[in-house]
């Protein structure tokens, strides 16, 4: 399998990281992105949601305070990975779906950052192996991701109003990485970069539970292909790549 990855692909320029909730970024492709940030890479995080329903605790009922905890959490994990801009669209928690609206949304945050790279989790993943669920929000994105890169970003007259009534160019993104993918073609060794990974997580403290068995639990998730022996552990983090012209 190994042997047909891609190799030495060119870290992007600049990479727009669109997904469903703060802490997203950080665990799917936290790695990969404090790597690609320590190479010079500009990074922006968009958010569709700010999380307005991601809390255990039964006491809370006010969903706006739990965003406003989780949008400070979000830009304080984005500092950790060296993200420049986090912005919320401020969507409904769990309510997102692969409408023209969100679409609308992530093909005017293309025309107005104009990434050579765009991000997110791949459409594909709706189950993680006999006892994991994925989130509706997660691929409701990533099919918005889609259908924003291509053709819609490229063609003026998808959402004629953004190039008529903001001057937003159509433009074209020359990479689509798609993390969580169950069929990757690129693997990015994140060795180096895991501890910064680990302290940008802990940043999001409403979710992460007790900090000292997340953190063992996060250093037990290595990587068996790049791991010769336990006590020197190695990680990785996969995507599904395309290259569009």
């Amino acid at each position: 399998m190994t042997s047909e990855f891609l190799r030495n692909l060119p870290t992007p320029e600049h990479c727009l990281i669109v997904l469903a909730h703060p802490d997203d970024a950080e665990f799917f492709a936290g790695g990969t992105l404090a790597k690609w940030a320590e190479e010079g890479c500009r990074l922006t995080l968009f958010l569709m949601t700010s999380g307005d329903k991601g809390s255990g605790d039964l006491t809370t009922l006010d969903g706006m305070q739990v965003a406003a905890l989780r949008e400070n959490e979000a830009r304080c994990a984005a500092e950790k990975l060296g993200i420049g801009q986090v912005i919320f669209q401020r969507m409904k928690d769990g309510e997102l779906s692969n409408s023209l609206e969100l679409r609308r949304a992530i093909v005017r945050m293309i025309r107005l950052k104009r990434p050579d790279a765009v991000m997110s989790s791949d459409p594909l993943l709706r189950t993680r192996g006999h006892n994991r669920v994925n989130h509706p929000d997660h691929w409701s994105v990533a099919e918005a991701v889609l259908s924003a890169v291509y053709p819609a970003a490229r063609d003026h007259l998808n959402f004629v109003e953004l190039f008529r009534d903001e001057n937003l160019a159509p433009h074209i993104v020359k990479w689509l990485y798609m993390a969580l993918s169950p069929m990757p073609n690129y693997r990015v060794e994140t060795t180096p970069y895991r501890r910064i990974q680990i302290d940008a997580l802990k940043e999001h403290k409403s979710q992460v539970g007790d900090p000292v068995q997340f953190e063992k639990r996060m250093h037990e998730r290595y990587d068996p292909d790049l791991t010769i022996d336990e006590t020197s552990p190695r990680y990785a983090e996969y995507f599904r790549v395309i290259q569009l012209n």
